[in-house]
């Protein structure tokens, strides 16, 4: 297990299915797994020596923007990435929707998840031999039949319930279904502590809520069970108490790095992120 503090290193220890095509298409466009402009040869030569493309899945209370920093350092480095738009209305559903991604991209991936995204890419990359590694980023790791809700209740430490601001609407079925939110008054308290204020205002306002459903929604796969995997711990987060990664992490046998940072890790501490990214690039390559 790697131990960070505040960013630096103290000791060493060692994505309703996707909305239309064209969401997936674009995924494969960016992927950078067609042709190359120097023509088939020049590509399939580079093809060779190609890096893995990185697939990240965003959480709750998030977006696909909760990436820039990493993507644009994962950019200079070379890697071609993909970040999955996350429905947030089920496990299953949204998984289905990241698989419509992956279905798309050629070669090896590597698929990071933050938070709830935790649960999607465990899902969604169960039986996929492109998937060559998983990465959690303040995440879960839900074994089969769990659920994020029970698994954040399992030891103490969350203070989201009193931050949330829920939505209720009625279905076409005639049933009512409720939304989540964090009051956008607590939100960088609650979610992004370690976050420039004023970046974190704008992450309040840009949040997409999950359905409260899904975070009752119980497991049914477990591809860290069969994938190598990488898990960094926040131990300032409020949303997934430490103690509760820690246990997912060590159950996983997941490679562990640790930090003092709050939930939006990815925002706070890009280079981090993106360094055990990499790790797990280097350490699956063919």
């Amino acid at each position: 297990m790697v131990s960070i503090k505040g960013g630096r290193k103290r000791s060493t220890t060692v994505a309703v299915a996707v909305a239309t095509a064209g969401l997936a298409l674009g995924a494969f466009a960016l992927s950078g797994t067609a042709n190359g402009a120097d023509g088939p040869a020049e590509a399939a030569h580079a093809g060779r020596h190609a890096k893995p493309t990185v697939v990240l899945e965003h959480g709750a209370f998030a977006d696909g923007s909760s990436w820039n920093g990493v993507i644009a350092k994962l950019h200079a480095d070379g890697y071609p990435v993909v970040a999955a738009a996350n429905p947030l209305r089920g496990p299953a559903t949204d998984a289905a929707a990241l698989r419509t991604v992956l279905d798309h991209i050629e070669g090896p991936k590597i698929l990071v998840g933050h938070s709830y995204g935790g649960n999607v890419i465990s899902q969604a990359a169960t039986d996929d031999p492109d998937v060559k590694a998983l990465v959690y980023v303040a995440a879960f790791l839900p074994a089969p039949g769990e659920s994020a809700l029970e698994l954040t209740n399992k030891y103490p430490g969350s203070t989201l319930p009193d931050a949330l601001d829920p939505v209720t609407y009625p279905q076409a079925d005639g049933t009512t279904a409720t939304d989540l939110y964090i009051q956008q008054d607590k939100f960088r308290h609650q979610f992004a502590a370690d976050v420039p204020a004023k970046q974190a205002a704008l992450m309040a306002v840009a949040q997409r809520p999950v359905a409260q459903a899904a975070l009752e929604e119980k497991a049914t796969t477990a591809a860290w069970k069969t994938k190598p995997s990488w898990d960094i711990i926040t131990t300032e987060d409020l949303n997934i108490p430490p103690a509760v990664q820690r246990f997912m992490a060590k159950r996983a046998h997941a490679h562990t790095t640790e930090v003092a940072a709050s939930h939006s890790v990815a925002v706070s501490h890009p280079r981090l992120v993106t360094d055990v990214i990499e790790r797990a690039a280097h350490a699956t390559a063919r």
